[in-house]
């Protein structure tokens, strides 16, 4: 029998997170690019962020052609990809970050890739659209809440956490994050009780 779906945030009834959505506008926009073995995923933060900026979108997808990117992201804003500098081999340049075009956020797009360290780095690898994106990294990285998924490195966050810290540091303002990140903890604890110990 297939078990019954919250049509809220499309996760079974029994792990629905919809009481844990805080809804936190932003002045910029922010569009998920999810891969798609995180988009069933009972762990996975990004539909809970979703559902709480509201005008968020989110894509599922591993390999977004140019095309599809330009579709989604049109150069009527600036668009920042939330990922720490890299240098691989045979990638497109990063164009450099110009901090004077974030100072107006209802004119800034900030994108943000959803899938485990070694996913993000295949999806930038496979679009050279993404790899051209001028990066914004977290000046400070917080402490991760996420205790039900395993970091393979220091300073690893979830998508929520990382999403929400790079929202604090554009806007410069961090407590207006804290409750989101809060009823992530919520929706940590509750994902804790079907764990095995």
């Amino acid at each position: 029998m297939s078990r019954a779906v919250c049509a809220g945030c499309l996760r079974p009834q029994a792990t629905c997170i919809c009481r844990f959505v805080t809804p936190t506008a932003t002045a910029c926009e922010v569009l998920i690019l999810q891969h798609p073995l995180e988009a069933h995923h009972a762990k996975n933060s990004a539909r809970l962020l979703h559902l709480s900026l509201p005008g968020s979108r989110m894509v599922v997808g591993e390999v977004l052609d140019d095309a599809a990117l330009q579709a989604l992201m049109p150069d009527d804003k600036t668009t920042v990809l939330l990922y720490p500098p890299t240098d691989y081999e045979g990638h497109a340049a990063a164009a450099p970050l110009d901090a004077a075009r974030l100072g107006d956020l209802q004119k800034v797009r900030l994108v943000v890739l959803d899938a485990t360290w070694r996913k993000s780095r295949k999806m930038l690898h496979q679009s050279p659209a993404l790899q051209r994106l001028p990066r914004l990294a977290l000046d400070e990285v917080p402490e991760s809440r996420y205790a039900i998924r395993k970091a393979h490195a220091p300073g690893q966050l979830s998508t929520l956490e990382a999403t929400c810290a790079a929202l604090a540091q554009l806007e410069g303002d961090a407590a207006r994050w804290q409750p989101l990140l809060e009823a992530f903890d919520g929706f940590v604890a509750q994902q804790r009780v079907f764990m095995p110990n």
